[in-house]
C-alpha cells in the first residue's frame, strides 16, 4: 500500500467537529472544559449547544467529579482539557467517581505529550497514558489521523462505560481513507513485512510509515506497520500473529515507556510470544521546551529515530540466530 501522507487538521480539530455532530444526533451528549475550549475545540459545541456546555473553570478536579454527577443521570458527558491538567489534577477523582463505579464518562484529552512544543515540561503530559491505562474498565485510545479521530469519538460514544483519548495539537498527516470502520481493540496493519513490525499509535503512524519506507529503500528490510489505536485493550491476537512472523518487534510512542503501550506490547510479548523487542519512546525523564519538530528530532521520535532502532534491532535478530545451536 502506497501513502502520499499528505497533511490533513490536527485531531483536536476534528474531536470538535465530530462533537458538535453527535450533539446534534442525540440530545443526551454534554460537554464539560476547564477554561480552555477554545483550545480543545469544545468551544464549537458550547456555541452550537449553549444549554448543555459546561465551562468548569480551572477545576479539572470538581470538572470530572461534575461529569460523573451527568452520566449517573443518563447524560453522556465528553469532558476536555489539556491533557497534563486533566489527567493529573483529576486523576483521583477519575479514579473514584469515573473509574470504580464504571460511569459514562468520556475523557477526550488535548495537547499530550512534547509535540505541544514551546510550551515547556510544565504543561507536555507525558504520564497521561500510563496513568489512563492503570484505570479499572477504561478505554484507552490515541487516533492517528483525522479520519481515525472522528470514528473513535463516535466509538466512544457509543462504547457504554468510561473511555480516554489523547488528540493532538500539531496538525497531522492523513493515513486513513474517509470512511475507514475503526473498533475498539482491533489494530490496523498498514503494511506488511517480514523483517521487523512496527508497533505504534497517534502522531507517530506516519513516521513509522515513513521509516518502513525507508527501510525498504535503503536497507532491504521488510517492515510490518501496525497502528494500534486502542492501547486497553490491546489487540492482542494481531500483535502476536506479527510478532510470529517477524520475530522483531519495535513499540514506538510519543510517551514514557513505563505504563503505556510499550509496556502492554512487552506484557503481551512476554506471555504469549517471547520476541526480540526495542522500545521508542522518552527517556525517564522530563523534555525541554522547544518547536516540536525540534523536540521529536532531539527524543528520536521520528521516521528517523524509528528507523535507527529498527537497524540496531535487525542486528540483534541476525545475532540471535547465528547463535542457534544446530538441532
Amino acid at each position: 500500500m502506497t501513502y502520499d501522507l499528505r497533511m490533513g487538521m490536527a485531531t483536536r480539530d476534528a474531536y470538535g467537529k465530530m462533537l458538535v455532530e453527535i450533539g446534534r444526533e442525540d440530545p443526551n451528549v454534554v460537554a464539560l472544559d476547564a477554561d480552555l475550549s477554545k483550545s480543545t475545540k469544545t468551544a464549537l459545541f458550547g456555541k452550537e449547544f449553549p444549554g448543555r456546555f459546561f465551562n468548569a473553570g480551572i477545576c479539572e478536579a470538581n470538572m470530572v467529579s461534575m461529569a460523573a454527577g451527568l452520566a449517573s443521570c443518563g447524560k453522556i458527558p465528553f469532558i476536555s482539557s489539556f491533557s497534563v491538567f486533566l489527567m493529573n489534577k483529576g486523576f483521583d477523582q477519575l479514579r473514584m467517581c469515573v473509574a470504580y463505579p464504571g460511569n459514562n464518562v468520556k475523557v477526550i484529552v488535548s495537547h499530550g505529550g512534547i509535540s505541544i512544543g514551546e510550551d515547556g515540561p510544565s504543561q507536555q503530559s507525558i504520564e497521561d497514558i500510563a496513568l489512563a491505562c492503570s484505570l479499572p474498565g477504561f478505554i484507552v485510545n490515541v487516533p492517528a489521523d483525522e479520519v481515525a479521530t472522528r470514528a473513535l469519538v463516535r466509538a466512544a460514544h457509543a462504547h457504554r462505560g468510561p473511555v480516554f483519548m489523547r488528540v493532538g495539537r500539531p496538525k497531522t498527516p492523513i493515513v486513513y481513507d474517509e470512511g475507514e470502520p475503526f473498533e475498539f481493540g482491533k489494530g490496523k496493519t498498514l503494511i506488511t513485512g517480514d523483517d521487523l513490525a512496527i508497533v505504534t499509535c497517534g502522531g507517530l503512524v506516519a513516521e513509522a510509515i515513513r521509516a518502513a519506507d525507508a527501510l525498504e529503500r535503503i536497507h532491504s528490510l521488510y517492515a510490518t506497520v501496525i497502528d494500534m489505536h486502542t492501547i486497553k485493550p490491546l489487540d492482542i491476537e494481531l500483535l502476536v500473529s506479527a510478532a510470529k512472523r517477524t520475530r522483531a518487534v519495535i513499540v514506538a510512542e510519543e510517551a514514557l515507556p513505563d505504563g503505556g503501550l510499550c509496556s502492554a506490547v512487552a506484557r503481551c510479548l512476554a506471555e504469549h510470544c517471547p520476541t526480540p523487542i526495542a522500545f521508542v519512546a522518552l527517556p525517564d525523564a522530563y523534555a525541554e521546551s522547544g518547536t516540536p519538530a525540534q523536540l521529536l528530532e532531539k527524543y528520536g521520535l521520528n521516521s528517523k529515530g524509528i528507523e535507527a532502532a529498527a537497524l540496531r534491532l535487525a542486528k540483534r535478530k541476525a545475532s540471535a540466530c547465528r547463535e542457534q545451536p544446530v538441532a
